[in-house]
């Protein structure tokens, strides 16, 4: 049976490992809880126990003291980090509500070009291509 690699967020580390695993002293890694900069899981016993993202993180934290960073400035890039990575998941979806959206657009043109008669106009809006420069403007109609 080949043993399994544990999900990312699965807290399966001690702290000893996770600093040999980092470069970094266990009590760097204790400092780091206090100042918030990560939350460890914790087993019954009150033991640390670190995920993989845990190490991840870990690491960019020292990659960003030793190129010069404070701890305040890793925090704001780290904040900063987790707004980028909300607003690109936010994109994302507003991509794929955009595309089903002209989707049913197309769809509804179809359905009312096969229908219509010919003497009376469309009402529905023009579809067009999506502008090269990427931009687009999304209305909706309040809920």
């Amino acid at each position: 049976m080949t043993p399994r690699t544990p999900e990312p967020d699965t807290a399966v580390y001690v702290i000893s490992v996770a600093a040999e695993l980092t470069g970094l002293h266990p009590q760097t890694l204790r400092a780091y809880e206090r100042m918030g900069l990560i939350a460890p899981s914790r087993t019954g016993g009150g033991g640390r126990r670190y995920s993989a993202r845990d190490v991840d993180l870990l690491r960019t934290i020292a990659e960003l003291t030793a190129s010069g960073a404070g701890i305040e400035g890793v925090r704001r890039i780290l904040d900063l980090e987790h707004q980028v990575d909300a607003l690109r998941a936010r994109n994302d979806e507003l991509v794929a509500e955009l595309d089903a959206t002209r989707e049913a657009l197309r769809d509804a043109v179809r359905e009312v070009g096969r229908s219509r008669r010919a003497d009376k106009p469309s009402r529905l809006p023009v579809l067009r291509q999506p502008d090269p420069s990427g931009q687009v403007v999304v209305w909706r109609r309040g809920r």
